[in-house]
């Protein structure tokens, strides 16, 4: 018997199990894949939560992470508005921070089982009863819903959003070419957007969002990329003068920005499985880890008996609410400037006028400092 069970083992699970396990819980993590495995992600972290992981035993600078303390934007037509990211972040690929992380979970006594995927959940009484596709069963006090964006177990759970169908795909790339290490560029095209930055190792991430129907009009990705994204000067030279280090592009479907619920079936959903921020915000990566960190406070109080498991779920929905939903409905709002020929023209003249405006703005999608009394 578990303690607690967390199905996936993204940044959310990894820091939710890493911080249950620092507390001295039996924890099991149940991760699809085996790392190190690259997911599409835009691999740029807000400095908020680097002295969390300096705590727990993961200084990031250690395996090379790029510092980044710029911003810039670009419209389809070639405009641009730059400014400094008061707290700055660190560019790091999720192929070397979740195997890190995955390593660091180890130390602290978490078990794994990979390349497993769950069937199906079912609670009796008290117990979860988890049932995975080698026809293996486990039990716990507590599971976390840690497995992204979209899953059979959303359909198992009939969560209201996974029937609606997304607008929207992500493509990643990494590759090596010629661009300033400090800076994120934000480069719009019609139906989407580009963040381009430096990681670990002289590499780049390159990874945009765009909207199916530009893919639909196409005969294919690089097809797509040469019709629709090279209009943008700033991605037609990143295209045509990079060396790309993939075979070929990672690729996800049906990424979905609908409302999600926080608890399903008494399992605590955290990271994206909660709910997604766009990705214009820059900030999923860092509130995964906080969303982790949140849950993993409240379910050792109730693994402790000092709260009930009524109390556990109303807390962290409430908490969760408090410190994230402002940000994902900011992040929603801010989604309809970019994309478009004319709205983004008229967002970047705007910035490069009130350009403390533009500070503003990035501070309210970003967080504070994550203090040592969060975690501790």
């Amino acid at each position: 018997m578990y303690d607690a069970i967390i199905i996936g083992g993204g940044l959310a699970g990894l820091s939710a199990s890493i911080e249950l396990g620092r507390k001295g819980h039996k924890v099991l993590v149940i991760e699809k894949y085996v790392y190190p495995f690259h997911r599409v992600c835009g691999e740029y972290i807000s400095n908020e939560i680097k002295p969390y992981l300096k705590h727990i035993g993961f200084d990031v600078n250690v395996f090379g992470a790029s510092n980044i303390n710029k911003v810039m934007v670009s419209s389809v037509h070639g405009n641009t508005v730059s400014v400094d990211l008061e707290m700055g972040a660190f560019g790091m690929s999720r192929y070397t921070m979740d195997e890190k992380l995955y390593q660091l979970a180890q130390t602290y006594g978490v078990e794994f089982r990979l390349n497993t995927t769950v069937d199906d959940i079912t609670q009796i009484n008290e117990t979860f009863f988890v049932e995975m596709t080698d026809n293996q069963s486990v039990q716990a006090k507590i599971v976390i819903g840690a497995y992204g964006k979209r899953a059979k177990l959303d359909k198992t759970f009939k969560r209201d959003f996974i029937n609606k169908r997304s607008p929207y795909i992500g493509i990643k790339y990494h590759l090596k070419t010629d661009f300033r290490k400090d800076t994120i560029a934000i480069h719009n095209f019609e139906g989407g957007f580009c963040g381009f930055s430096a990681i670990e190792d002289d590499k780049y991430c390159l990874c945009y969002l765009s909207k199916r129907e530009n893919l639909l009009k196409s005969e294919g990705i690089e097809d797509m990329e040469e019709k629709i994204l090279h209009k943008n000067h700033f991605l037609k030279d990143i295209f045509k003068n990079s060396e790309f280090l993939f075979d070929k592009p990672k690729v996800i479907n049906e990424i979905n920005y609908e409302q999600k619920s926080l608890v399903d079936n008494h399992i605590l959903m955290v990271g994206d499985s909660a709910g997604m921020i766009y990705p214009i915000t820059g900030n999923g990566m860092s509130i995964a880890i906080r969303s982790g960190i949140l849950v993993s406070y409240w379910i050792s109080k109730f693994l402790k008996n000092e709260i009930s498991r009524e109390n556990l779920e109303k807390t962290y929905i409430s908490e969760w609410n408090n410190r994230y939903k402002a940000k994902i409905d900011r992040g929603r709002r801010l989604q309809y400037l970019v994309g478009g020929n004319i709205s983004t023209d008229i967002t970047i003249a705007f910035f490069n006028i009130f350009k403390p405006a533009f500070h503003r703005l990035i501070k309210t999608t970003h967080g504070d400092l994550l203090k040592p009394t969060e975690y501790s």
